[in-house]
């Protein structure tokens, strides 16, 4: 997302472009995986910050209402911990105080609107701050924001942990749980991870969108912007090499041996990949490196074609472990998958009310937390096999009851992860969010080798569509400056 958001930039401004993709279509990790005959998503499902990709589209010379079909939810998801009902969380605020005060309680009413308001302004803080901005360091941040919102700028908690701030607000462990989940959404443990991701709270309540012909539409669409301005895209092109000629970078040389000149260089893989020498030694002074021990989430992610019976499935739905701490402890402390994991399940033909149009086997997407320790190789059979039993076992104790066939099943391990996206272990987010100092230590859009630029959920703003394709914005202007604005 963060190259092709750049891509389609710097072409709408007619800087000439060639796209270098490694798969066989655009997208990398927003990507498509045929199961049983069908296209099924394997990457990111929700759509939020609709105003990133308006922006984009109308910079790129588009229209993002006419070229990609969204529809916007009302329910955002639904939860369930056991097998006696499920809560419902709306995006509208009102909607959503009256579920939690069914579910819940009405004690938990009035928790949830003082935290919708320190959720709200956070992310005011912090929109043109940090994350549609250059990356800052803590003294600048502070500059930015401006002494005449100094309360407001306390008010972000980095030093807060979210599970704390959590705990500030509410009783029921359940609903804690639920919010506790948001840090997830850029791979790090709501146990370690800022208060400050209280914010992502507030960008649903702004809107989820469904991409009615698939998440991968959006990456489709937007290549074709960058094409319609005269961008060329080779895919199945594996980039061995940056070359460097006079302190700078300077073309690539690709696996083939072929090498191909450039003013500029965009690396939307992650950082890691050129710390670690993947792109050769001379590029490896680009970025800092950082332990594998900082790493973000990595998944177990089954990809389904199946029937399903028992409970009410809409287009989002989470189900829940009984010890939300063991599970963290379990991947980021011990490094292993959790005995009993909680459970993402998309289902990729129904809407936010459970509707479908499809007579037969359903498109599933089911995401279970892992430790991103793929370069150690593939799991073992016998942890697979665990896996797979405390998966299902958890939806079947909820109400669930998946089945499919064996050809109808695909399993995308860390290990896959990492071979898709070398030197990540199969991190999806790049480094966990995990400490105050987290969000400064990504690199931003320039690297230390002149020439050479970055983009990507692994660098500044963070991980997510609309963060990458921040990052890609921001290397675009980044290139286009160093061009003289031409």
């Amino acid at each position: 997302m963060g190259g092709l958001s750049a891509a389609a930039i710097l072409a709408a401004r007619g800087v000439p472009v060639v796209v270098l993709e490694r798969q066989s279509a655009p997208g990398g990790k927003l990507r498509q995986v045929m199961v049983d005959g069908r296209p099924v998503d394997a990457g990111p499902t929700v759509f939020t910050m609709r105003w990133v990709f308006e922006r984009l589209f109308a910079e790129a010379g588009g229209d993002l209402a006419s070229e990609v079909r969204l529809a916007p939810t009302e329910l955002l998801a639904r939860h369930a911990w056991d097998d006696r009902g499920h809560f419902d969380l709306f995006a509208d605020q009102a909607a959503c105080e009256d579920s939690i005060g069914a579910f819940f309680g009405a004690r938990e009413v009035e928790a949830y609107r003082g935290f919708c308001d320190e959720a709200r302004s956070i992310y005011n803080v912090l929109e043109h701050s940090f994350l549609d901005a250059s990356r800052p360091n803590p003294v600048s941040l502070m500059a930015r924001i401006g002494l005449t919102r100094l309360p407001d700028a306390l008010e972000i908690r980095p030093h807060q942990s979210l599970w704390r701030a959590l705990n500030r607000h509410f009783h029921d462990p359940r609903l804690k749980q639920l919010l506790g989940r948001y840090a997830t959404y850029s791979g790090a443990s709501p146990f370690v991870a800022p208060a400050t991701l209280m914010l992502i709270a507030h960008v649903e309540r702004e809107g989820v969108w469904l991409a009615r012909d698939g998440m991968h539409a959006i990456a489709r669409a937007i290549a074709g912007l960058a094409t319609r301005h005269g961008a060329t895209f080779r895919y199945d092109a594996d980039v061995a090499e940056i070359l460097v000629a006079g302190g700078r970078a300077a073309g690539v040389r690709l696996c083939t041996g072929e090498e191909i000149a450039a003013s500029a260089i965009l690396h939307n893989g992650d950082p890691a990949a050129l710390s670690i020498g993947r792109f050769g030694k001379a590029a490896r002074r680009a970025v800092t490196s950082v332990p594998a021990t900082r790493r973000s989430l990595s998944s177990m992610t089954y990809l389904l074609s199946a029937t399903t019976h028992g409970f009410p499935l809409v287009r989002h739905n989470v189900f829940f472990s009984r010890d939300y701490r063991a599970e963290f402890d379990a991947i980021f402390k011990q490094g292993k998958l959790a005995g009993e994991p909680t459970v993402y399940v998309c289902a990729q033909d129904r809407d936010d009310q459970g509707g479908t149009e499809v007579d037969g086997p359903e498109r599933l997407q089911l995401i279970v937390n892992a430790p991103a320790n793929g370069d150690d190789g593939p799991p073992a059979a016998e942890a697979v096999a665990a896996c797979e039993a405390a998966t299902f076992g958890m939806l079947q104790r909820c109400g669930l009851s998946v089945m499919y066939a064996e050809h109808a099943a695909r399993l995308v391990t860390p290990a896959d992860y990492e071979a898709l996206f070398p030197a990540t272990g199969g991190a999806i987010y790049g480094l966990a969010n995990h400490g105050w100092r987290a969000p400064f230590q990504r690199p931003g859009d320039t690297s230390k080798l002149p020439g050479l630029y970055l983009a990507g959920g692994g660098v500044h703003p963070g991980a997510g569509l609309p963060m990458a394709s921040l990052s890609g914005r921001r290397a675009a202007l980044a290139i286009i400056a160093a061009r003289g604005g031409k």
